[in-house]
């Protein structure tokens, strides 16, 4: 998969692509991400990629020239996803960064200051993608948690298969269950002994339960969009009436 990211301020993203799993897919050859300064397709001696809204208020507003020449010198094509990080986007969840991973070239603008030309959402922007109802400086910091969501998603990337097919949001769409590890016991507190024992079926019933009953607790939201077997359906009635 090809990420090509349209940023003003370049610095931001080089660090994290830079580090673990990311790093990793690219040396593989798996990702290839392209950072692209927008600032390179102006055509002052300042670099002004911004200039006041017209009517007049509050903020600066990226111009379309720079955006337009940046989209266009990546290469894209009818196949190619043009998304903007933006507050008014549609939320990014986990069925979203799934459906992008079958993607094969992705354009990540990101916004800055008061917003964007209109015209480079109409001209030029398949979709606006948003990662949570707040306003944040800039497009970047979003468009690295979308890599990084999208990514686990890219055969190869994650080692263990398993483990994308059992993260929160994955599985039936519910909060992971809780983990341990070594030592059996820490301060006083000590690992469930139904982890201890061996018996993989009382495990995973074990796991079914402390998932359910985790998400009752912090997402109850899920539970009506989660597709449960009779099994589950029975231990969710089980903690209900606790």
């Amino acid at each position: 998969m090809r990420i090509d990211i349209l940023t003003l301020f370049p610095g931001i993203l080089t660090g994290p692509i830079e580090e673990s799993l990311l790093k990793k897919a690219r040396d593989k050859g798996l990702l290839d991400i392209r950072i692209i300064n927008i600032r390179d397709f102006t055509v002052d001696k300042h670099k002004t990629a911004d200039d006041n809204p017209y009517g007049g208020g509050a903020g600066m507003v990226l111009k379309p020239e720079p955006v337009f020449k940046a989209v266009e010198s990546v290469g894209i094509d009818k196949d190619t996803k043009v998304i903007l990080l933006s507050p008014a986007g549609n939320r990014l969840s986990q069925k979203k960064a799934k459906e992008l991973a079958k993607e094969k070239h992705l354009v990540l603008i990101c916004g800055h200051y008061e917003g964007i030309d209109e015209r480079v959402k109409e001209e030029l922007v398949t979709e606006e993608i948003s990662i949570g109802d707040y306003v944040l400086t800039g497009g970047e910091l979003p468009a690295l948690v979308l890599i990084d969501a999208v990514a686990r998603f890219v055969p190869g990337v994650v080692k263990e298969k398993e483990s994308v097919e059992k993260d929160s949001f994955n599985d039936k769409g519910l909060l992971d269950y809780p983990c341990y590890t070594r030592p059996e016991e820490f301060r006083g507190k000590k690992v469930p002994e139904v982890l201890l024992s061996g018996n993989h079926k009382k495990i995973e019933h074990w796991r079914k339960t402390e998932a359910l009953r985790r998400t009752l607790q912090r997402r109850p939201d899920l539970i009506d969009a989660a597709k449960l077997d009779k099994e589950e359906q029975q231990i969710l009635k089980e903690i209900s009436e606790q």
